[in-house]
């Protein structure tokens, strides 16, 4: 990847020459960061990548690699004053066609990833 490709992905939202992440690099930079929070699994056999990300998706990795229980994700979205009550929790990391699934919006993601941000940077 060439870096003007990389420093065009890490633009703020709103800039005219932003460029969307791939679907493949968003897949790896995700998949790296469970294996550089939690380590790998010995023995576990090397997953194979996803070819569709959604919000939801994205939203059980980061709870995966920043080893996070209901709790920590209800004070997550609490610190950014976006509630969400915990059966909508638990509608987020359901099964697409579970008939209680919820899709999680780009707000409800940007949120999330906001008060993670607060966390993990203490402030």
């Amino acid at each position: 990847m060439e870096a003007q490709h990389a420093q065009a992905m890490l633009r703020k939202e709103g800039n005219s020459a932003i460029s969307n992440v791939p679907t493949s690099v968003l897949a790896h930079f995700l998949d790296g960061l469970i294996v550089y929070r939690r380590g790998r699994r010995e023995g576990d056999p090397k997953r194979a990548i996803e070819k569709r990300i959604t919000n939801n998706l994205v939203l059980k990795k980061l709870r995966v690699a920043f080893e996070l229980k209901d709790e920590d994700m209800h004070g997550i979205f609490e610190e950014v004053d976006f509630p969400v009550t915990k059966p909508e929790m638990s509608a987020l990391f359901r099964q697409p066609g579970h008939k209680n699934y919820r899709a999680c919006g780009d707000q409800m993601l940007r949120n999330f990833l906001k008060g993670l941000t607060r966390r993990v940077r203490g402030g």
